[in-house]
């Protein structure tokens, strides 16, 4: 059991040493388009699946109610929460169209649209940033594995150097946090 338990927090430190040495200005540069969509008035809209839903709703529910900071709540909406909506869109378009679908319906031109996907290659995450991009929106994906097809979609693509899952959805969680941290600090 000790050696799992060393091999994890290994691999995770490793991991994060190289977030560290090569991830800076990317998420300053996400960092910068999520304060600056806030500050005019636009909202952020985050979406993923499986484990990174679970970070769009967490990162959502750090904007809308608070992360460290007393601030007012600010405009985060996780598309993954709604099940009816989920299921609809499923049953009558098909998987790859569960975020398209919501995005075309509630996104406006200069929103935030934040996909997240540990292999970068979702394609209904992709199908959500492409159209956010046709519709005006900014885009930023959080993602590993080399980026996957979102770089192609993606104004910043946060990219974990990671192949190992778990890995990028610590990390992923991470850049979520230090974006609610910086918004915090702008917003106070």
């Amino acid at each position: 059991m000790q050696d799992v338990i060393l091999s994890e927090f290994i691999s995770h430190k490793e991991v994060i040493e190289r977030v560290i040495m090569t991830m800076e200005e990317d998420l300053g540069k996400a960092s910068r388009v999520a304060v600056d969509t806030l500050k005019a008035g636009n909202k952020i809209l985050l979406f993923g699946n499986g484990g990174s839903a679970a970070d769009a709703q967490h990162i959502a529910a750090e904007l809308t109610g608070r992360y460290k900071s007393e601030r007012r709540g600010l405009p985060g909406i996780a598309l993954t929460t709604d099940t009816s909506a989920l299921t609809a869109i499923g049953n009558d378009y098909g998987y790859d169209r569960v975020f398209d679908r919501q995005v075309e319906s509630l996104a406006n031109k200069d929103d935030l649209l934040i996909g997240i996907s540990t292999s970068g290659n979702s394609q209904n995450v992709i199908n959500a940033l492409k159209l956010g991009q046709k519709l005006g929106c900014k885009t930023v994906g959080f993602s590993g594995c080399g980026g996957g097809k979102m770089s192609d979609v993606c104004d910043v693509n946060l990219i974990v150097p990671s192949d190992n899952t778990p890995r990028v959805q610590e990390i992923h969680i991470l850049f979520g946090h230090t974006i609610c941290q910086i918004i915090d600090n702008a917003f106070e």
